[in-house]
């Protein structure tokens, strides 16, 4: 690892860049030395930054569950970021674009924890037990890092290129779904433009869930009960333009809304 200095220097870079909206350069081509253990500790500074600031953690949000993310970055396992309550919109309710950098939108599920849920060793099934429930939700991913031009390491003390998170109103068992076969449909003012299935996470969402799980225990922390856990999207990554209206309609859990304002620019 580097040194502590870079890694509170870097961390207020990012924050900087989150508050302005104006992107920074990639991390990793000024600092090639930096590794993931450097990028948790960065993403650690800013989550500390916002607890101190009266944000309460509500949540994590795995990212690169799918195949194809993984190979366009070149790891083999997921990451994850930390959700906060004031990442949470309300369904429908209209977004400022101009409070983001270069927002796009990806469907995927929520999970809500029942109970606690702590690694190593955790399972599939032990995650599908600890579940409470599943709800439709779009992620609004954002990068701090100009043009999207991230690595592992950038994402990852980015916060995993978390931005913002919508939940639908209507939650289900899990028990009363098959995960890997649950489709959505994603359409941009009410043209179709992507599909996907739960299988695209890891083979199965609740896979995700318990690597997280097993992940945050080698950190020393766990999930607990009434965390929020997205397990990875399903689709591509849609670039978010103003004015946006998106809708994500999910197989037996019902739809949810994103709407964006017209003012400012998105990429």
């Amino acid at each position: 690892m580097v040194q502590p200095a870079l890694h509170r220097d870097l961390a207020d870079e990012l924050w900087t860049a989150d508050q302005t909206a104006t992107p920074v350069a990639p991390l990793t081509d000024r600092h090639p030395d930096l590794d993931i253990q450097d990028a948790y500790a960065i993403q650690t500074i800013n989550i500390e930054r916002r607890t101190a600031a009266g944000q309460r953690v509500v949540g994590r949000k795995v990212g690169l569950t799918s195949r194809p993310m993984q190979a366009m970055l070149g790891v083999d396992e997921p990451d994850f970021g930390v959700l906060t309550d004031a990442m949470v919109v309300e369904d429908g309710d209209l977004i400022p674009i101009a409070r983001l950098v270069q927002p796009r939108v990806e469907a995927e599920l929520a999970f809500v924890m029942e109970r606690d849920l702590a690694g190593p060793g955790v399972t599939a099934a032990n995650a599908l037990t600890a579940i409470a429930g599943a709800l439709p939700a779009v992620e609004i991913v954002d990068s701090r890092v100009a043009d999207w031009k991230i690595k592992l390491v950038d994402t990852v003390a980015d916060n995993a290129s978390s931005g913002l998170l919508v939940l639908g109103g209507r939650m289900r068992r899990v028990e009363e779904l098959d995960l890997r076969l649950l489709g959505v449909a994603v359409s941009r003012h009410g043209e179709l433009i992507h599909t996907g299935a739960g299988a695209a996470a890891l083979g199965n969402p609740a896979r995700c869930v318990a690597w997280l799980a097993n992940k945050l225990g080698s950190f020393g922390a766990e999930l607990r009960a009434g965390d929020v856990v997205l397990p990875g999207a399903v689709h591509a990554m849609e670039p978010v333009r103003p004015g946006d209206v998106f809708r994500a309609e999910f197989a037996h859990l019902g739809a949810v809304t994103v709407r964006f304002s017209n003012g400012g620019s998105a990429a």
